[in-house]
């Protein structure tokens, strides 16, 4: 399939798929009274908080929480979030308790101690709906030891990572999971239609978790298809030192960028807001063209392409009408969990210069999100 024939097929193909409005109730005593909502995570990471605020601004849009001006967040950690959603946007429906924040810091055994105190307080009713952030946290909810209505958000692989059964089914019925399960074949794909890469590095964790952030199957299946070599480098990611973890990441990149002639930047916890402009150096320096995982945020950084999220928006939006839902009284595990993310590119031109890269014109004519300069 040639270039713009594969772009135009991922026009088509691309776009969000949301029940009908006439679906989501009409009036507010439709709404159980007083949903308590709890937020679980293995950990903290940058996108957990970007989610999480999408979906808050969804929520509002759907008129579900007050209009308030939201701050920004971008310096702040998950529970900051939730304590503000406590403090300011909790009402008669939905209620944010301080108290239901819940983080395992990367810490195995406090992830099964919180698992064990969340669910026995599920299961004593105090608790009415859970947001499972992450693949950690899906993992521990995705069980038959209680039958609270949880979403599972932000996880990478949920069907390789084994929370839920397939795209169709999540095997619980008060289990739904959000998964998009083409998307790293379409950014891959998209990747090597643009570069023609032989040999692609490719960071993460070599654990089950690590290799589901890296959707190390997906790579796998496409190397065979379209004949590329993957050049790999294991990392520590869900750890308690967020030091080592950052070392680790940094030590790959400059091993991948001596052996790789492009780098899939895969999500774990050492790629983030501190290490994410020495990896922009590395690559660059070497002129290797790069694609983000996560999204534009890292192309504003310097990462030379990703598809974009608009902020999380798209997600956002089918998390927050997910949420109306189950506040409907359908059952989690009945909803449709495909999100299909639209098609939009975001590109660095000021790392494109770098490297030495000439995006062509129809990229530039798909971009949503175009960044002059490296932030």
């Amino acid at each position: 399939m040639s270039f713009y024939k594969y772009l135009l097929l991922l026009v088509l193909v691309s776009g969000v798929s949301f029940s009908d409005e006439n679906d989501f109730f009409e009036s507010e005593k439709e709404v159980k009274s007083s949903w308590n909502v709890a937020y679980f995570e293995g950990g903290p990471y940058t996108d957990y908080n970007k989610v999480l605020l999408s979906t808050i601004k969804g929520l509002v849009e759907l008129g579900l929480l007050e209009n308030k001006n939201i701050p920004d967040f971008s310096e702040s950690k998950s529970k900051d979030i939730w304590y503000w959603l406590s403090d300011n946007l909790s009402n008669n429906h939905i209620v944010f308790l301080k108290e239901n924040f819940y983080s395992a810091g990367w810490d195995e055994q406090r992830r099964e101690a919180l698992t064990e105190k969340l669910i026995k307080k599920s299961n004593s009713g105090k608790i009415d709906l859970i947001f499972a952030m992450g693949t950690w946290a899906g993992q521990s909810l995705a069980n038959d030891s209680h039958d609270t209505p949880t979403l599972v958000m932000s996880a990478s692989s949920p069907v390789s990572s084994g929370i839920i059964k397939s795209v169709d089914e999540s095997g619980y019925a008060h289990l739904h999971a959000t998964v998009d399960p083409n998307k790293h074949f379409r950014q891959l794909k998209l990747f090597h239609e643009i570069t023609g890469f032989k040999k692609l590095g490719v960071a993460y964790e070599n654990t089950v978790e690590g290799r589901s952030y890296a959707a190390l199957d997906v790579i796998e299946g496409l190397a065979k298809s379209i004949n590329f070599e993957i050049i790999p480098c294991f990392t520590l990611s869900d750890i308690k030192d967020q030091e080592k973890a950052n070392e680790s990441v940094i030590d790959c990149y400059r091993e991948l960028s001596k052996v790789s002639d492009a780098i899939y930047i895969t999500e774990q916890g050492g790629v983030n807001d501190v290490t994410i402009k020495e990896i922009v150096k590395i690559v660059n320096s070497k002129k290797i063209p790069s694609f983000s995982q996560s999204g534009s945020d890292e192309v504003a950084h310097g990462i030379l392409l990703s598809l974009s999220q608009n902020g999380f928006k798209y997600v956002g939006e089918f998390h927050s009408k997910v949420i109306k839902d189950v506040l409907h009284g359908k059952v989690p595990g009945d909803i449709k969990q495909i999100f299909d993310e639209p098609l939009r590119i975001a590109i660095n031109l000021k790392s494109a210069e770098k490297i030495g890269f000439n995006p062509p014109l129809i990229i530039l004519g798909l971009a949503d999100e175009i960044f002059n300069v490296i932030e």
